[in-house]
């Protein structure tokens, strides 16, 4: 099943509650000004106080309140403490996308002439970024797989970000968390995972060692695609050096809380990747069916996974038995190993053959919808990647991706078995 909610040591309230009623509960205060169920949208750009003594305050953090949407909004807020409760966080920061997440999570304390050890198989989207931080000063060490034997020998002086997800986009490997924090730590350097396909559903990486869990809020906590969307969150693990991490220094007083701080007051609120209330509004209305959506589609992608492996086409899941992660999906995911999975159609014609004869599977690029959703990576997502990097993220010419929805199991595999049959 999906996390329970009694591992959850900083609220008792909620200790007894699985995951689905913790989902519903947990952080939801409504608006108690009115008695509505969510927190209303505040589309608006600006918050008047009653003197400008009081605004003084609320601008300069001391006092509660809101000034500027693009500082802080009612309804993100409101988003954010869901997401930082469901992840056991000790906070959270939204931002407009999943990229302006990852980008915020890494130069909330990265300097020009640091450097970050990352996985080579990420999403297109983050090695470009990866790249286009180059021009800046900020060198990345990329490891083909993200373990404690890869890593270590690459951790230097400059070395202030370990990055990875957690079950990689599209490659599917899962990051044994307990043995990379546990190296890392000891170096004194965070560990950043982006759990976006993983969900609070499967786990609380936080549990396991991960410092920032990063989330595109436009996957599967939305789930409707249709509200681009991300977030940071603080497990508050890590103790921070400050005299390393230089530009958490002068929020050294907060301790644990030095990075949201850092991010709220510094690089998130200047660059303005702020996430708009109606999408913020959007993801608490999608996230309230997490749980029982990532169940369906979770359990939809192992039967279509056995489906193809009966065709005798070659497909990659981490819950299959004869897979090389299965073990780790099964410690940390429960045995359930995502809603993505990949099959190797032959050339990359007969993938492109294969995607246009679907009739129910959408050709579109997302993941986490409640559709399913089909993609040819190699020549879109990684349209920009070089070979080396493409194989490195499992992504080859006759690759297709697959994003399982909650559709019943028995058509989704009818509408691929006609298009394999029509190949």
């Amino acid at each position: 099943m999906c996390y329970n909610a009694e591992n959850d040591d900083r609220g008792k309230k909620w200790k007894s509650l699985k995951f689905n009623t913790a989902l519903l509960h947990k952080n939801n205060g409504g608006d108690p000004k009115t008695g509505a169920t969510l927190t209303p949208i505040y589309q608006v750009s600006a918050f008047s106080q009653d003197s400008a003594e009081q605004l003084e305050r609320v601008f300069n953090n001391k006092a509660p309140g809101f000034a500027y949407s693009r500082i802080s909004n009612p309804t993100v807020a409101a988003f954010e403490n869901r997401i930082s409760a469901l992840e056991k966080g000790i906070g959270a920061v939204a931002c407009s996308s999943g990229m302006a997440a990852v980008t915020m999570s890494l130069l909330g304390i990265l300097e020009s002439g640091d450097e970050v050890i990352a996985s080579s198989g990420l999403f297109g989207g983050t090695l470009d970024l990866f790249g286009d931080l180059e021009a800046f000063g900020i060198k990345t060490r990329f490891v083909e797989d993200f373990t404690p034997e890869e890593i270590l020998p690459l951790i230097n002086e400059r070395t202030r970000a370990c990055f990875s997800e957690l079950i990689g986009n599209p490659n599917l490997k899962i990051v044994d968390l307990r043995a990379v924090s546990a190296a890392v730590h000891q170096k004194g350097i965070p560990l950043i995972i982006d759990s976006t396909t993983a969900t609070p559903c499967l786990i609380n990486p936080g549990d396991y060692g991960a410092d920032i869990i990063v989330h595109s809020a436009s996957k599967y906590i939305n789930g409707g695609g249709n509200a681009i969307s991300g977030i940071i969150v603080d497990s508050g693990n890590f103790r921070w050096d400050f005299d390393k991490f230089r530009k958490l220094k002068k929020y050294e007083k907060l301790g644990q809380f030095a990075y949201l701080a850092s991010l709220r007051n510094g690089i998130w609120r200047n660059m303005g990747g702020c996430l708009a209330p109606m999408n913020a509004f959007l993801n608490e209305v999608g996230m309230e069916t997490l749980g029982l959506r990532m169940e369906r589609s979770c359990e939809n992608a192992l039967r279509l996974a056995e489906f193809f492996e009966r065709k005798g086409i070659t497909v990659n899941y981490p819950a299959l038995p004869d897979n090389p992660y299965n073990k780790l999906c099964n410690e940390l995911l429960g045995g359930k190993g995502g809603a993505i999975l990949t099959i190797r159609a032959g050339s990359k014609e007969r993938a492109f053959r294969l995607i246009n004869a679907l009739k129910l599977a959408t050709n579109a690029t997302n993941i986490g919808d409640v559709r399913t959703l089909v993609i040819h990576p190699a020549s879109t997502i990684y349209a920009h990647s070089d070979e080396k990097r493409r194989i490195s993220a499992g992504v080859y010419e006759d690759t297709i991706r697959i994003s399982v929805g909650i559709e019943d199991c028995e058509d989704l595999t009818e509408d691929f078995r006609q298009a394999i049959e029509s190949l």
